[in-house]
């Protein structure tokens, strides 16, 4: 039996959209899998160790990673860490880029009443888990619509060149129609266990 992880976006969570898809979908469709979505917080360092544990606790079975936005940040890290496949959907590739804009002031999750303050560490701390070049470029999809209005498509189109691309038209940064995609993600991740 193998373990999907989601790895939801900034100041998200398990109540997100897409988070709650796929883990419907599973149910419905491949109830055998076991689905794993942790509560993520904006800290990297934390996010590490959290995600070290969640592996440690998991293998030796296999392993599939789902992550959208700075989800798809933590799940490029997570398969160049552990060898593992992942889907990525308008992931953030520059997070550093973005985070100095939070700084300094209190931020609310989305789904929860959690908040948070990011400091200057914490930003070094995520360029320090930033993993290019990747060198694992057959464990990737990436899944980009051009209307994404939060983070440019092209530079996941450019990280992330030679490996499996869907780029989609228009959309947005939710990626329009994802729903329509879990059952081609999922053969994506079993395709892959059957080629190692």
């Amino acid at each position: 039996m193998a373990a999907v992880i989601y790895l939801h976006g900034f100041l998200s969570s398990p109540e997100s959209h897409k988070a709650r898809l796929v883990k419907q979908w599973l149910a419905a469709n491949e109830p055998e899998l076991s689905y794993h979505c942790p509560h993520l917080t904006p800290y990297p360092d934390q996010t590490r160790r959290e995600l070290d544990a969640l592996m440690e606790f998991l293998q030796p079975e296999p392993v599939w990673v789902l992550g959208s936005s700075l989800g798809g940040f933590w799940a490029t890290w997570l398969a160049e860490h552990y060898d593992v496949p992942a889907v990525l959907v308008n992931p953030s590739v520059r997070p550093w880029e973005f985070m100095p804009g939070y700084l300094g002031v209190d931020l609310v999750a989305y789904h929860t009443d959690d908040s948070y303050r990011l400091e200057a560490a914490h930003v070094d701390q995520i360029r320090s888990a930033d993993c290019s070049p990747i060198n694992r470029p057959h464990n990737y999809w990436l899944m980009v619509q051009t209307g994404d209005e939060t983070l440019d498509y092209r530079q996941a189109v450019e990280k992330y060149r030679g490996c499996r691309q869907l780029i989609e038209p228009e959309g947005d940064h939710s990626f329009v129609g994802f729903e329509h995609h879990i059952g081609d993600i999922m053969d994506f991740f079993r395709a892959h266990r059957d080629i190692r």
